[in-house]
């Protein structure tokens, strides 16, 4: 390319910017003029994708973590070919259109993920480029390297100012993930100012003790250096001892507007019809808005070249199915999110072991022997811990451990729960793979975001969070979470179950799996609970997320349980059976599986008259929408105390002698 094309190029992308943000009277056009040239450089000398196809398997992924940039990648996918019209762009932040004020995952053809809370897009990366290297020492071979592409990341200062930067970056230079490359938008401004007084870090020097590669500072806006540095970063990863890439680029927040250039006024606010008009004379861009002339979107377009990569790597794809008819088929399986041809015969085997089993598992330890049946089976399942293997039981038998040199089933993700939880997002979004990963339930408020994001993008990830109550016992309040359950629940798009025993932990286990149109939460205990289910045939009515458990007589009360509370209140029926008083116990391991039943079925598990006691360790609001104004609900609204667990839960009244007294009140006994 020339550079007069060069210059009107990134001018394009400054004015679509600009003219959008005018018409919305609203967002961020700072960063999109500044990391313009950035975006030259990558998008037109290295960036393999396929506009017409836009999930194309082996395309090079691309993140704009600093999301709030958004216009920048919405004015890249209209002038490169995407299905993003002109129009579309003038609908900039308004209901309805595919120009959201962030950019979200599914809603904007060529988006790869939802971005805006800073730093997450980059973990996300670690996720895809860990991804691509997972797929690749699985199905490639030397004469086929189906799985073969680079994860770019455009970032800025708040993305590398948040905690999860560190962690994720900490974690990707460990396992040397070479074809991630990262290029910063060093322009020093954020929304208060000028950055200095408040981020010094040495950037280059910390990437560089996390093993990266780093490149710069160079200047930002000039693109033959930034496509240089790019194509020296992709270089290097062909090496033996590759490495991710950090590439700073020196910018100027605002560049080309002579009113608010290099100022943080135009950061998150547009500039105004009048510096607009100022722009466009200074840059010699005698164009009214949202007007582009044909040459650039000519020298802009990608389709043509997106065409040919697709055409090319279907046929190699055809050469590999021929080769290797069995890998080829389950890499297509894989990377279209379809379960094993046999997943019904799996679910039977996984069943019946879990309703044969003669112990009393904790249901940390029933999940585990879940695993060690379905891993074997389900080989796109990948696992993983922030550093509780052990304790989140969250390996299988046969797995291999995940290490610089080795790519296998399980990760160890170090004490990096929230980046955790965002790289498994990330490995969902590539496709081909089924992350899941524990840590302890009181910690999932470090990873909460991430589990947030899951459910707004509706990825399959799986989140195992053990040590469910305070009958984690001695570790004591600290570790004993009271609120986390019902805060989980309100989290749209997300499922949560606790079951009670192996066969629900079974069930909860497919359900998470089967599940394509979002997140799971599993909440399991640490202590071992009784045994309730034996009949693998009851996994059915489990799955509807809750059902009748027992029944003594004419029901005249009615017991909720999840989880180790479904025993107690077992007990507490028994024991008013005995004073001849029937009742009924209902498990619902899931309320949102619960709740998404017709009200039929909903009325034949809780019929409307009968009173009802919920009982469950954890706060107890929730809970009252399901008693009703009548009822009670026993709970936790307060920390808990260090202490063994049986004596914990006779503390805090989860004894079959208070369940019967509030049973007794409700009825007037």
């Amino acid at each position: 390319m020339t550079e007069p094309i060069q210059t009107q190029m990134a001018n394009a992308l400054r004015f679509l910017a600009v003219d959008a943000t005018n018409a919305a009277n609203s967002g961020h056009p700072g960063a999109p003029l500044g990391m313009a040239e950035m975006a030259v450089a990558l998008w037109r000398d290295h960036l393999r994708v396929a506009p017409q196809a836009p999930t194309w398997p082996n395309r090079d992924r691309f993140v704009l973590s600093n999301g709030h940039a958004s216009m920048l990648i919405y004015a890249l996918l209209h002038l490169t070919g995407f299905d993003l019209p002109l129009d579309e762009l003038k609908r900039f932040r308004q209901l309805g259109s595919k120009t959201a004020g962030h950019p979200e995952y599914g809603h904007t053809p060529g988006v790869e993920t939802t971005t805006g809370p800073l730093g997450q897009g980059f973990a996300n990366a670690v996720g895809m480029a860990l991804a691509e290297k997972l797929l690749a020492a699985e199905f490639n071979t030397p004469e086929h390297p189906l799985i073969d592409h680079f994860t770019y990341v455009f970032l800025g200062d708040g993305c590398l100012m948040e905690g999860i930067s560190h962690e994720a970056a900490s974690l990707a230079g460990t396992l040397r993930l070479s074809k991630l490359i990262c290029l910063y938008d060093d322009n020093g401004i954020s929304i208060d100012g000028a950055v200095s007084d408040w981020f010094s870090d040495d950037t280059a020097q910390r990437f560089a003790a996390y093993h990266w590669n780093v490149i710069g500072p160079i200047d930002g806006h000039d693109v033959a250096a930034v496509s240089a540095a790019i194509a020296q970063a992709k270089a290097q990863a062909a090496t033996p001892d590759g490495k991710p890439t950090l590439i700073i680029c020196r910018t100027t927040i605002g560049k080309g507007s002579p009113v608010k250039e290099g100022t943080c006024d135009i950061h998150g606010a547009p500039i105004g019809t009048e510096a607009a008009a100022k722009m466009r004379e200074a840059l010699g861009w005698p164009y009214a808005p949202f007007e582009i002339p044909e040459a650039i979107y000519a020298a802009w377009d990608k389709r043509a070249q997106g065409e040919t990569l697709v055409a090319e790597w279907e046929a190699q794809l055809a050469a590999y199915c021929a080769a290797y008819p069995e890998k080829g088929s389950e890499l297509k399986r894989r990377l279209a999110g379809e379960l094993p041809a046999d997943w019904k015969d799996i679910k039977a085997r996984l069943f019946a072991a879990a309703a044969a089993d003669e112990g009393n598992p904790a249901t940390r330890k029933a999940s585990q022997n879940a695993l060690n049946v379905l891993g074997p089976a389900v080989p796109e399942l990948f696992g993983g811990s922030a550093d509780l293997t052990h304790s989140n039981l969250t390996d299988f038998k046969g797995a291999t451990p995940v290490r610089r040199d080795q790519f296998g089933r399980h990760l160890s993700y170090g004490v990096r729960e929230f980046a955790m939880a965002a790289i498994m997002n990330g490995i969902a979004l590539h496709k081909g793979l089924i992350p899941y990963g524990g840590t302890f339930l009181v910690f999932s408020d470090y990873a909460r975001n991430a589990i947030r994001m899951a459910a707004l993008m509706q990825q399959r990830v799986v989140h195992v969070l053990t040590h469910d109550s305070i009958g984690l016992g001695e570790d004591g309040p600290t570790h004993q979470p009271v609120e986390h359950i019902p805060s989980l629940r309100l989290i749209p798009n997300l499922d949560v179950w606790r079951p009670a025993d192996a066969l629900e932990t079974a069930v909860a286990w497919t359900a998470a799996i089967e599940r394509a149109d979002g997140p799971t939460a599993l909440v399991l205990s640490r202590q071992n609970l009784p045994k309730i289910h034996t009949d693998p045939g009851k996994a059915s009515e489990i799955a509807c997320g809750g059902y009748v458990v027992a029944e003594h007589g004419t029901p005249q009360i009615v017991f909720i349980a999840t989880g180790s509370e479904v025993s107690l209140a077992l007990q507490a029926a028994e024991r008013l059976a005995e004073m001849m008083v029937g009742s009924r116990v209902v498990s619902i391991p899931c309320v949102e599986r619960f709740a998404a039943q017709p009200e039929h079925y909903r009325a034949s598990i809780l019929p409307e008259g009968l009173p009802k006691v919920a009982i469950e360790a954890a706060h107890p609001d929730l809970w009252y929408r399901w008693v009703g104004a009548n009822g009670a609900v026993i709970g936790i609204d307060r920390f808990g105390e260090s202490a063994p667990a049986n004596e914990l839960f006779a503390h805090f009244g989860f004894t079959v002698e208070r369940v019967v007294a509030t049973a007794q009140a409700l009825l007037g006994r």
